[in-house]
């Protein structure tokens, strides 16, 4: 079939059989041509020829909310497996991975009494109840001891991509130390920065720890100076950026300064009609320079906790 000169290419039925594997259930999503299931199709071959383009310095984005959930153990394969090079998150990011490696985060419901929640001691993030012994207390045990061994050895100036390594490097010794990110982006000598790293309860941590060591500080200008250098030194980059916030707008903040990003797969649920940052199209960041206008790129409009198992199980099959 045919029109105005160009081919047109038949929908075809999703056909799942016993022996369906998850690559051959995004191609067959890929070939159905319907809405999101088609660009979820699309975003595997996209990462697929971002992974394999060993000239190509691969970025990871996400935020901190889906490390609360199960998704966790995802962004936790993919930094196991060296799927990316180089990891932009939030400072809640650090808080739910380090709190899991100790304490557990328990099944929720959106409908729940908040106040009821609050007398009991629970937070709520969605519908995940994080019992608050579980989160900022366990932090406070954990955290304070960590940052007064890295100022005994004289680690006082300390940029988040040296701070995170470090904590990676500590839980070394935990049980359950392999269901974290930090821990595995340490071993696989992944830096992990997080520009806003006092939006959190680490953050918090952080500060209350300089109340009494005033010669201890964060410097930022020290992550980005590592980022600009990997910025220019890269031949081509490529980017998977769940979500956006502070996250993504690092990754292609840097990127314009490079003619744009190469590769970029975007999984979010915001909305572009109020103009913001989470929302925008990735078309629209080449009207900034950030991604570049021959890239190969898609917008997976998604809850990523349902679009990133997919699209990981496919990747891994390939």
């Amino acid at each position: 079939m045919k029109k105005n000169g160009k081919k047109l290419i038949p929908i075809k039925d999703i056909e799942l059989k016993r022996d369906s594997n998850a690559s051959d259930i995004a191609d067959q999503m890929l070939k159905s041509g319907g809405f999101t299931a088609k660009n979820i199709g699309i975003s595997v071959k996209i990462l697929k020829r971002m992974i394999n383009d060993k000239k190509c310095v691969k970025f990871l984005s996400f935020p901190a909310c889906i490390v609360s959930t199960g998704t966790r153990g995802i962004l936790k394969d993919m930094v196991k497996n060296k799927f990316f090079d180089v990891i932009i998150t939030t400072c809640g990011t650090l808080d739910h991975d380090l709190a899991r490696v100790w304490r557990d985060y328990c099944h929720g419901d959106f409908l729940a009494d908040d106040s009821k929640l609050y007398s009991r001691k629970i937070h709520r993030l969605g519908n995940v109840f994080i019992p608050m012994k579980n989160y900022g207390e366990i932090l406070e045990e954990k955290t304070q001891p960590i940052l007064q061994n890295l100022w005994k050895d004289g680690k006082k100036v300390l940029s988040t991509s040296e701070l995170i390594k470090e904590f990676g490097k500590k839980l070394q010794k935990e049980k359950n130390k392999e269901s974290s990110i930090i821990y595995w982006a340490y071993k696989n000598k992944i830096p992990v920065f997080v520009p806003g790293i006092t939006d959190g309860a680490l953050g918090t941590q952080l500060w209350m720890f300089w109340q009494e060591h005033k010669d201890f500080s964060i410097n930022l200008f020290k992550d980005e100076q590592e980022l600009s250098d990997i910025i220019f030194d890269a031949k081509k980059t490529g980017a998977l950026m769940i979500g956006g916030g502070i996250s993504k707008h690092h990754i292609t903040w840097w990127n314009q300064f490079r003619n744009g990003l190469d590769y970029a797969v975007q999984i979010t649920t915001a909305t572009e009609s109020d103009g913001s940052l989470s929302g925008a199209r990735l078309s629209e960041a080449i009207s900034w320079g950030k991604v570049n206008r021959s890239a190969d790129y898609i917008d997976v409009i998604c809850d990523a906790t349902v679009a990133l198992p997919l699209i990981y199980a496919a990747l891994k099959n390939k």
